[in-house]
C-alpha cells in the first residue's frame, strides 16, 4: 500500500465524527490491507436499511468453523514448522470440503500458520510471512478449487512497515485473490502478570495508519457474494463491533488462540442483530512448552445467529468442523443496521480519555515480551 492525501490527527477525528464511526469512542478497529477504503469519510450510510451490499451467490451461505489444533513453530528455524502448519490447514480444508456439500466460507483461528509462543521481535520477524505469498498461494488453490473463501489469522511482516509485526485476519476468495487483509484493532493490556505484546496493532500507530489508508480503512467490511464481511482477533470490546454493525456488516468473523468469552459473541450478534463466527483451537497435543488444554481453554467454536443463538457448535474439544446455513436472503429483505441515539452518548465519548494513548509503537517498538511490559507500564496514563 502507499499513501497518499495525509490525513492528520484533527482531520481523523472530525471526519469520524461526522460519519458515526465514532460511536466506539476508542477510533480502534480492524484495516483492510488488501483493498484500502476511499479516504473520503466514512461508509455509514444515512438510511440505515439501505447500507451497502453486492449480490449474493445464493440465497443461503454454508460456513464450515474449523476447530483446528494449535502448534508453535521454531522461533529460530520456522520455516519446516510453517509447511508442517499449511499442509494439515490444506488436509482440513480436503476433509471439510469432501463431506456434506460444498461450503461456501471455511474459517480457522487465529495462528493455524504459525502457533503462538513468547517470542521476541527478532523472532516473529523471522516467522512472519508475506501477505500475499507462498501459503496464501497454496491456500488460493485449495480456494479455487472449491469455489470458496477461506479466512484465517496469522503473523505477518509488510514492507512498508518495516520493523513492525503484525497480526493479520485475511480472508481469501473463490478467484485465489487476497479479499482483506486486516490488521487487529488493538491489544488487550494489563492482563498478563509479566508481559504485554509485540504486535502492532491498528491503534497503537493510528496516525500514520489513517494517513496512509484513510479514515474508512480503521474499521472495513468487506462486501461479497456471500455476504458483508468483517474480521477480528479482538475480544470484549463491543464498540468495535458496533462500527462493523453500522457499517452494513452481516457477518463477523472472530478468531482466538487459547480461549475467549462465549457470552461476548453471543450478545455482541444480539446487539447489531448479526451473524457471528467464532474459532477457536482444538485440544493440541505436541505444542511445544503447552499443555494439551492449557487452562481447559481450548474448544467452543460456534456459529451464532442474529438473535445471538447457537446455530451450531463444537461437541467437543477436538478438532472438527462446525456447519451452518445462513438465510441470508432472507436476512436482508428484514434487516438494518442498529438504529441508535447517539446523541445521549456522544459527549460522554469525547470526553473519554484511554488508558494508553494511541499511537506509541510510532515512537518506539518494543524488543520483547516484557520490554513492551515496561514500555506500556510507564505509558499508563490511569496510574
Amino acid at each position: 500500500m502507499t499513501s497518499d492525501n495525509a490525513l492528520s490527527r484533527r482531520l481523523f477525528l472530525a471526519a469520524a465524527a461526522a460519519g458515526a464511526a465514532s460511536a466506539a469512542g476508542t477510533a480502534s478497529a480492524a484495516a483492510n490491507a488488501a483493498a484500502p477504503a476511499a479516504k473520503a469519510g466514512v461508509s455509514v450510510p444515512a438510511n440505515g436499511r439501505n447500507y451497502a451490499r453486492v449480490p449474493l451467490r445464493r440465497d443461503s451461505v454454508v460456513v464450515s468453523a474449523v476447530q483446528s489444533r494449535i502448534r508453535s513453530v521454531d522461533g529460530q528455524s520456522p520455516a519446516k514448522g510453517i509447511r508442517e502448519n499449511l499442509a494439515h490447514m490444506i488436509d482440513l480444508i480436503d476433509k471439510t470440503q469432501f463431506y456434506g456439500g460444498r461450503k461456501d466460507l471455511l474459517c480457522f483461528h487465529e495462528f493455524p500458520l504459525q502457533g503462538w509462543n513468547p517470542w521476541d521481535r527478532a523472532e516473529l520477524e523471522r516467522l512472519s510471512i508475506d501477505l500475499p505469498g507462498e501459503q496464501t498461494e497454496a491456500l488460493g488453490a485449495k480456494a479455487k478449487e472449491y469455489g470458496c473463501y477461506i479466512q484465517f489469522g496469522a503473523y505477518a511482516r509488510d514492507r512498508d512497515w518495516p520493523g513492525h509485526v503484525l497480526s493479520v485476519t485475511s480472508i481469501i476468495g473463490p478467484d485465489g485473490k487476497l479479499v482483506a487483509r486486516d490488521w487487529k484493532a488493538r491489544n488487550i493490556v494489563g492482563v498478563f502478570p509479566d508481559f504485554e505484546l509485540v504486535t502492532t496493532t491498528v491503534y497503537n500507530v493510528l496516525d500514520r495508519f489513517v494517513e496512509m489508508y484513510g479514515v474508512d480503512a480503521l474499521v472495513p467490511v468487506h462486501r461479497t457474494d456471500i455476504g458483508n464481511l468483517a474480521t477480528s482477533s479482538t475480544q470484549m470490546e463491543p464498540e468495535i463491533f458496533r462500527v462493523m454493525a453500522l457499517k452494513g456488516a452481516e457477518i463477523l468473523l472472530r478468531t482466538a488462540s487459547g480461549g475467549f468469552e462465549p457470552e461476548d459473541i453471543q450478545m455482541v450478534s444480539r446487539y447489531n442483530r448479526v451473524y457471528s463466527v467464532i474459532v477457536n483451537n482444538a485440544v493440541s497435543p505436541d505444542n511445544p512448552h503447552f499443555m494439551d488444554d492449557p487452562n481447559g481453554r481450548s474448544g467452543g467454536t460456534a456459529i451464532y445467529g442474529p438473535r445471538g443463538e447457537a446455530l451450531a457448535s463444537a461437541g467437543s474439544k477436538f478438532e472438527q468442523d462446525v456447519i451452518a446455513r445462513l438465510p441470508l436472503a432472507q436476512y436482508r429483505a428484514t434487516h438494518s443496521i442498529p438504529d441508535l441515539h447517539y446523541a445521549l452518548y456522544a459527549d460522554a465519548f469525547a470526553a473519554y480519555q484511554p488508558r494508553q494513548a494511541p499511537g506509541l509503537f510510532s515512537k518506539y517498538l518494543p524488543k520483547d515480551l516484557k520490554d513492551a511490559k515496561r514500555f506500556l507500564d510507564a505509558e499508563d496514563r490511569w496510574r
